[in-house]
């Protein structure tokens, strides 16, 4: 071979070489990383507040009735304090009072209202005996056994009752609202409900109150009157409750 061919080869491997070496040494673009998925949102807290009834005259009742989801701590003001996540409690505020419950939970804080407005009769005023307290003393409901709507002889006792005080203040209309306790889905105690006041209302009928002094609706188990879990309990929510309109 040549020495001119030698020079040849020569600079064909070092061309080569080079070539090699910057191939080797090519930076990889690199390919950037997903961010963290962002943590799934805790579910705000939810809560009703109903006052019933919500106009009273001095010296009267109401009550009231709340229901919450999501909620850790429940407060209702003024001056019930610290409540369970569901229930009732009769009030006799003095003056018209707007009641507050706030719930607070890990997904934030809701809250509701619910005003009673007092009535004062004016000064000098003859007295007379409020309506809606003789109604809630003579009135009573009528509770049901487990997962029925027929009335029992205790149930029968207490409309008649009832029949007797309607029938001296024919003025009076009301609501007959199906409560039940809190076995059983929402749905099928909604229909359970409907059926137990639809049954105190054809009674009441059957006594001489006029059909269309009576209202009915159901609430299922959404508005419990005792919060405990046991039989006890279930038994005083399994009702037809009788509330006067006004």
């Amino acid at each position: 071979m040549t020495t001119k061919g030698s020079k040849l080869t020569v600079l064909i491997l070092v061309f080569s070489g080079v070539i090699f070496f910057a191939g080797c040494h090519k930076r990889v673009a690199s390919i950037p990383s997903a961010p963290p998925a962002a943590p799934p949102a805790l579910p705000a807290p939810t809560v009703t507040l109903q006052a019933s009834p919500s106009d009273i005259t001095k010296g009267g009742r109401a009550r009231l009735t709340w229901s919450s989801t999501n909620a850790a701590q429940l407060t209702l003001s003024p001056g019930l304090g610290s409540v369970s996540g569901q229930g009732s409690q009769q009030v006799d505020p003095g003056e018209s009072t707007t009641y507050t419950i706030t719930a607070i939970g890990n997904g934030g804080k809701a809250e509701a209202s619910a005003r009673v407005t007092v009535s004062i009769p004016p000064a000098g005023a003859t007295a007379s005996p409020d309506l809606g307290e003789l109604f809630r003393e003579a009135v009573k409901d009528a509770f049901f056994n487990y997962n029925k709507s027929d009335l029992g002889p205790e149930a029968k006792e207490s409309l008649l009752k009832n029949a007797e005080f309607l029938n001296l203040h024919r003025e009076i209309r009301f609501t007959i609202e199906g409560h039940c306790d809190e076995r059983g889905s929402e749905e099928y105690n909604l229909g359970l409900g409907d059926r137990r006041a639809a049954s105190a209302k054809k009674y009441m009928v059957s006594l001489g109150i006029a059909e269309g002094r009576i209202e009915t609706t159901s609430y299922g188990k959404e508005r419990p009157f005792c919060t405990e879990h046991n039989e006890a309990c279930w038994q005083q929510n399994r009702r037809g409750h009788f509330v006067m309109v006004r």
